[in-house]
């Protein structure tokens, strides 16, 4: 992993909570708002294909270089995932930044830990109905992604990068975070939702 800056080291980034374990204060979303709700402490997703955005105080919601880190649980046949650097949209999958794949049993065979479309994993990390950790970083074009303390992506945007059309917006730029709720037979749990602004 890329050495932190002295700037960052010298900024003394502590990890902050996004989610107050009680409420969706300060997260968003669009269509198919019932998708997600929150009970012992836990987001959960779990319904029509939603996606909930962070849209509280902390860094504004707006999020450059970071670290963040969510606890995740997943039941059989589950998919899900973590966005970053996107922004808030009333439907459809977001058009804005990357996905962090959730998904250790979906009949999708981009597995949890995949950066979705760009470097895909195809082993299983993690099983379903257990907690695990997933960790996401970006420094610059510079994105890893952590299971369990595990490194299963190290990523490195070209400065040059182009997309087909359809992926436009999946390069790093700037933005908030989204939690996905990805059909009616998907039911995931995300509980310590935490980050680390590095800016």
């Amino acid at each position: 992993m890329r050495p932190v800056s002295k700037s960052m080291r010298r900024s003394g980034a502590k990890w902050i909570s996004l989610f107050d374990g009680k409420t969706l204060d300060g997260w968003k979303v669009g269509d198919n708002a019932s998708t997600f709700s929150v009970d012992s402490g836990c987001i959960i997703a779990h319904g029509p294909t939603a996606h909930l955005f962070y849209e509280g105080d902390v860094h504004n919601h707006d999020f450059k270089n970071f670290e963040f880190k969510a606890d995740v649980l997943t039941r059989p046949g589950s998919n899900s995932g973590i966005y970053i650097h996107t922004q808030y949209q009333q439907g459809g999958w977001p058009a804005k930044g990357y996905e962090v794949q959730v998904n250790n049993s979906h009949t999708d065979w981009r597995r949890t830990g995949s950066l979705y479309g760009i470097v895909d994993i195809k082993e299983v990390y993690c099983p379903d109905n257990v907690w695990f950790t997933e960790y996401v970083s970006v420094h610059g074009k510079h994105i890893v992604i952590k299971l369990n303390d595990r490194t299963v992506v190290d990523y490195t945007e070209p400065e040059d990068v182009s997309r087909p059309a359809d992926m436009a917006g999946r390069v790093l730029s700037h933005g908030t975070f989204a939690l996905e709720g990805h059909d009616p037979n998907s039911k995931v749990y995300f509980k310590n939702i935490m980050v680390k602004p590095l800016e």
